[in-house]
């Protein structure tokens, strides 16, 4: 029998981002300088709602024994913000100009999709939640080496939020996994839809970007 997580992580890597237009023409050094700007600006969005999602996580947690690592993990999400404004820093953003900006409707609309589902219940906030850290580590190496490959960005401030997420995502995704797997059989198929729904969301999120700045 196919275990959970194997089913998950299918999901997963049959939608996986980096199979979107966007970060393939990351990769490919197709972008410009502009439009990882206007990235930096519309996924800051998500960025700075991420707390939000592990903050649902906590309040909906049923059972004690989870508490301590979740709360770890929001006190490290609210610390992530801070290197993902140096990296719009690094592309000529003014931290005023980003802390005003209010993100594209289809931006905002991907982000409030994936507010409901880590709201939805425990069980669909820790999928949507490991939906998006799993492929963290791998997207943000290769968003990091294109970053100077292909864009001269070399500057520390550049690159820490992708260096922090190679690694911190890593323990993140496993500490999800390791829920998941504890959760009863009866759960399974809402985990699975809200897998999907997450790739979904995020997907969305980046068509916003590709048809707001690149495809203009």
């Amino acid at each position: 029998m196919t275990l959970l997580i194997d089913q998950i992580n299918f999901e997963i890597d049959k939608h996986s981002l980096l199979k979107h237009k966007f970060y393939q023409m990351w990769q490919e050094g197709k972008l410009t300088l502009d439009h990882l700007s206007g990235y930096s600006k519309e996924y800051y969005q998500l960025v700075k709602n991420v707390p939000n999602f592990v903050q649902n996580i906590l309040n909906n947690n049923p059972n004690p024994k989870y508490n301590k690592i979740i709360e770890g993990n929001l006190i490290e999400e609210r610390e992530h913000i801070a290197p993902w404004e140096e990296f719009a820093s690094s592309l000529k953003i003014k931290h005023s100009d980003l802390k005003k900006y209010e993100g594209d409707s289809l931006t905002n609309n991907a982000v409030q999709r994936l507010n409901d589902i880590s709201n939805s219940s425990f069980e669909e906030g820790i999928a949507a939640m490991y939906a998006f850290e799993k492929q963290l580590p791998k997207i943000s190496q290769t968003k990091r080496e294109g970053l100077v490959d292909f864009y001269g960005l070399t500057e520390e401030n550049a690159h820490k939020y992708f260096k922090i997420h190679e690694e911190v995502d890593v323990m993140h995704a496993k500490i999800w996994e390791n829920i998941l797997n504890e959760c009863s059989s009866d759960k399974h198929e809402r985990i699975l839809d809200a897998v999907r729904e997450s790739m979904s969301a995020q997907n969305s999120l980046l068509d916003a970007v590709q048809q707001k700045y690149v495809e203009k």
